[in-house]
C-alpha cells in the first residue's frame, strides 16, 4: 500500500477530528476492524529495518453505496515525541451489497532505522466512524551484528521503498586508494525452479546485492550481465560505467516470460550447461579485465554441469572470482549448483546468502580478498623487474 507522508514542514492536511483521536490514543470500533501490527521490525537485504500492519473490515460494515476509507496513522521515535511523521492513503470502496459476506484485508507499512517507536493509527469513512488503534514497535540490531551499517540512521523513519529499481544516489568513492573494477553476472531466477513469474520477492534480494555492491567507495567502476537461465538468453548488458542503472535493468527484466516455452530450446540436449558454458567462456575471456567477477543468483542444478575441460581452456585468471549464492533455505539443497561447481573449479569463492547479515559480511570479505589480490599482483609484478 503507497502512502504519502508528512515530517515537519510538511503540506498533508488532518482533520481537528482525526487529530484528536490520535492524541487521544484510544482504541475506537465505531468502524468495526481488526488491527494486526508487526511489533518486531525485520531488516530487509537493503539494509532497511521494515515495520508494518495489517488491517481487516468485515465487509457488510462496508455495505452501501460507495465509500470512502481514510487510512491515516503517525510514527514518531519514543525518544523524541516531537519528531512525528504522519502517512495517509485514501482508499475508494465500490458498492458492496448488504448480505456480504467475509471481510477486506488491507495493509501498509513504513521504514525505520535502530530505535524504539511508538503508532497512532485510524481508518474513517465517509459515515465518520472511525477505527482507532495504537502500538509500540521496535527495530534493533542483534550486538554481532552492530557493525552492519544500515541505510537509515537511528530513530529515523521513511516511507517504504516500492519501486525497487530506483536510481541509486550517487557514492563517494574512495580516493585514497586506486578504485577497482568489478564485473556482476547475476541469474536473475525465481527461488522455486518451477514458477511461472518472476516476482518481486524474487528479485529483491537480488537488486539488494547488487546495491551493496555498487554503494562499496572502493568500486569506481562497473560492468553488469543479467541473464536467465530459463530462456538461455542475456537480458541487459552494461559494460565499464560508473554507476549501475537500476531503472534500465527492470526495464529488462519486465521482459522475462518464465510461462513461454521455446520449443527449438527443448529440442536442445543440454541446451542450459551449454548456454552456461557459453556465457562464462565469453565474460571471463573478455579482453577488457576487471579486478574481479562476482556470479549472483538462485542455485540453478542442471542435468549437466560445465565441464572441467571447458573451464581449464581458460587458464590462469587474472583476478578472483566469487559467487553470491542467494539461497533463503540452504539446507534444503545444502549441494553445489551448477554455478558454484563451476566457480570451484576456477578456485573462486562462494558466499550462501539466506539473511541480509550474509550480504553485508560477504561483501566486506570479498572486497578485503580483491584488495588482497590485486596488492600481490603489484609486489609480484616489481618483482619479475
Amino acid at each position: 500500500m503507497l502512502l504519502r507522508s508528512r515530517g515537519p514542514g510538511g503540506s498533508i492536511r488532518i482533520q481537528h477530528t482525526d487529530m484528536a483521536v490520535l492524541e487521544a490514543g484510544d482504541r475506537r470500533s465505531d468502524l468495526p476492524c481488526t488491527v494486526s501490527p508487526n511489533n518486531k521490525a525485520f531488516l530487509g537485504f537493503d539494509l532497511r529495518f521494515h515495520a508494518g500492519y495489517d488491517i481487516g473490515v468485515p465487509l457488510k460494515d462496508l455495505s452501501g453505496a460507495e465509500n470512502l476509507l481514510t487510512i491515516l496513522f503517525r510514527v514518531y521515535p519514543k525518544n523524541r515525541p516531537e519528531d512525528k511523521k504522519y502517512f495517509v492513503q485514501r482508499i475508494r470502496v465500490p458498492s458492496i451489497e448488504e448480505d456480504a459476506k467475509g471481510e477486506t484485508s488491507l495493509g501498509g507499512g513504513f521504514d525505520i532505522g535502530e530505535g524504539n517507536y511508538h503508532v497512532d493509527l485510524l481508518i474513517r469513512d465517509r459515515s465518520e466512524r472511525v477505527c482507532a488503534h495504537s502500538w509500540d514497535v521496535e527495530a534493533d540490531l542483534p550486538a554481532k551484528d552492530k557493525t552492519i551499517p544500515l541505510v537509515l540512521d537511528p530513530s529515523e523513519i521513511a516511507q517504504a521503498q516500492r519501486d525497487q529499481f530506483g536510481q541509486e544516489p550517487p557514492v563517494e568513492r574512495s580516493s585514497t586508494e586506486p578504485a577497482l573494477n568489478v564485473k556482476v553476472i547475476v541469474n536473475f531466477a525465481p527461488q522455486r525452479p518451477n514458477a511461472a513469474t518472476l516476482l518481486p520477492m524474487d528479485t529483491s534480494a537480488l537488486v539488494s546485492i547488487l546495491r551493496t555492491i555498487s554503494r562499496e567507495p572502493r568500486f569506481g567502476k562497473f560492468s553488469l550481465v543479467a541473464f536467465n537461465m530459463h530462456e538461455q538468453r542475456v537480458i541487459y548488458r552494461q559494460d565499464n560505467a560508473d554507476r549501475i542503472n537500476f531503472p534500465a535493468l527492470g526495464d529488462s527484466l519486465e521482459t522475462i516470460n518464465l510461462g513461454k516455452v521455446d520449443l527449438l530450446r527443448l529440442g536442445q540436449k543440454h541446451g542450459n550447461t551449454a548456454f552456461l558454458t557459453n556465457l562464462i567462456s565469453k565474460e571471463l575471456s573478455s579482453s577488457s579485465k576487471p579486478d574481479a567477477i562476482v556470479f549472483a543468483g538462485p542455485k540453478s542444478f542442471l542435468e549437466e554441469n560445465v565441464s572441467k575441460e571447458e573451464l581449464e581452456r581458460l587458464g590462469q585468471l587474472e583476478y578472483p572470482v566469487f559467487y553470491m549464492n542467494y539461497s533463503l533455505n540452504p539446507n534444503a539443497t545444502p549441494w553445489r549448483d551448477a554455478i558454484g561447481s563451476a566457480v570451484k573449479a576456477l578456485k573462486g569463492t562462494e558466499f550462501v546468502i539466506s539473511r541480509p547479515r550474509d550480504l553485508w559480511f560477504a561483501v566486506s570479505e570479498m572486497v578485503s580478498s580483491i584488495v588482497k589480490f590485486r596488492n600481490g599482483k603489484q609486489v609480484a609484478a616489481v618483482s619479475s623487474k
